[in-house]
């Protein structure tokens, strides 16, 4: 694994080596506003299996997509619910990640073929140029998983899962997980709860 270590926002030149592995099939550690991130293109089905490997994951959990603007959500979504619309613009950029059913023909190797689909845009400048750069990223924390999520926190890189590049930044900010909210229905249901607390899911 080839790490690159940046203060802020990344370089150009690191910007286009995220680019390149991206779209050479590799995969990437990256940071967020919570923990880091590991991720790759979402219709590549070998890269995904590399992720499953490389954390130890549960053959039957989909990754997520991380977006950098909240408008592309709708690319991945068949529909958006109004919970899931009420969320995207009161709460993104922002930890919390909703689960709407997939587009038809997207993110198939992501979603494991599932007819849902779970959407994140990062609060994180660093991310947010990372994403733009490679464009969306399937993805799930950098961690083994039953292992604590990589904050940035500590020196030693050891506890990361395998990746082809590893950017990081320094510590996340928020250093918790995200909120995960189904919002399928009508009524948006917490799934895992993380930074965002029930009551301002419930008030969005």
């Amino acid at each position: 694994m080839r790490v690159v270590r940046a203060t802020g926002v990344p370089d150009g030149a690191t910007l286009g080596d995220a680019a390149a592995c991206i779209a050479g099939g590799g995969t990437l550690i990256f940071p967020t506003e919570t923990v880091y991130g590991i991720g790759c293109a979402p219709d590549n089905g070998d890269a995904v299996a590399a992720i499953f490997r490389a954390k130890r994951r549960p053959a039957d959990k989909p990754l997520a997509i991380h977006v950098a603007w909240p408008e592309q959500a709708s690319q991945f979504a068949r529909v958006l619910t109004p919970s899931a619309r009420r969320i995207i613009e009161r709460l993104w950029p922002g930890p919390v990640a909703i689960v709407v059913e997939r587009a038809p023909d997207t993110a198939r190797a992501a979603a494991l073929g599932g007819p849902t689909i779970s959407l994140r845009c990062p609060d994180d400048a660093a991310c947010a140029a990372i994403l733009r750069a490679t464009g969306p990223l399937a993805a799930t924390s950098a961690n083994i998983s039953d292992q604590p999520a990589f904050d940035g926190g500590q020196a030693e890189l050891d506890a990361l899962p395998d990746a082809t590049l590893a950017i990081i930044t320094g510590p996340t900010r928020l250093r918790q997980e995200s909120t995960v909210v189904d919002c399928t229905g009508d009524i948006p249901r917490i799934l895992r709860l993380g930074v965002v607390d029930e009551a301002t899911i419930v008030s969005a």
